[in-house]
């Protein structure tokens, strides 16, 4: 699991491109236009560029940094049988409003993996501001890493997930099953606060479904 296909460019995926290619891993960037307009970030970053089918064949792993409301087209055949990273978040703002997610009847990550029923979806990613991405990071010391929350049905996906995390300097909390993801979706304890993993795990565990927390750093979460 030595190369990353990455579908989308913004500043997440930049900003996780040079964490993951410090870390050793091949990546490849693509985004929904001609790969022609990402030569000046493949010049800066140092990484390939391809189209977004050339990043999926490319990659063991696709991290998918989109907004959430263009999930559906992603290509879930070409994507069968990949580890792929959500990302994604739902703001109602931008994505209009889906009752099943205003409603608390599902999840985005479920909503994904209904959509790549042949991937093994792990939701992660999702709660980190781009800014933060290569500040928080201490792939050189263990002590005091902030955690980043993940969520997944496949245990042996997460388990590359978790391996992936710790190489660029994380630590990590599972939260268990896609359908526990809303707890660290848009508006929730957990959602974009670097937490240690003690007090991602209290935070976590003071999500409600009801309950939106107000942050005005989300709007700057490009995702």
């Amino acid at each position: 699991m030595e190369k990353i296909g990455i579908i989308g460019a913004g500043f997440v995926s930049q900003a996780y491109t040079t964490l993951f290619m410090r870390a050793g891993y091949q990546v490849m960037l693509s985004n929904s236009r001609d790969k022609k307009t990402l030569f000046s970030v493949a010049t800066r970053l140092n990484c390939q560029i391809g189209s977004q089918e050339e990043a999926i064949k490319f990659g063991d792993i696709i991290l998918v940094a989109i907004p959430f409301i263009n999930y559906t087209q992603l290509p879930a055949k070409l994507l069968s049988g990949k580890i792929v990273l959500d990302a994604t978040n739902y703001y109602p703002t931008r994505d209009g409003h889906l009752g099943q997610l205003d409603n608390h009847e599902t999840t985005t990550s479920e909503l994904v993996a209904k959509h790549l029923d042949k991937s093994r979806v792990v939701k992660v990613f999702n709660a980190i501001l781009a800014k933060d991405v290569i500040k928080d990071a201490k792939p050189n010391d263990k002590s005091d890493r902030r955690a980043i929350p993940i969520a997944g049905d496949d245990l042996a996906a997460k388990q590359i997930v978790f391996t992936l995390l710790e190489s660029i300097g994380y630590d990590y909390v599972d939260v268990g099953a896609l359908s526990n993801s809303w707890r660290f979706e848009r508006a929730k304890p957990a959602y974009c606060i670097p937490l240690s993993r003690q007090r991602l795990n209290d935070a976590l565990a003071q999500a409600s479904k009801e309950v939106e927390v107000p942050h005005n750093s989300w709007q700057t979460n490009n995702q």
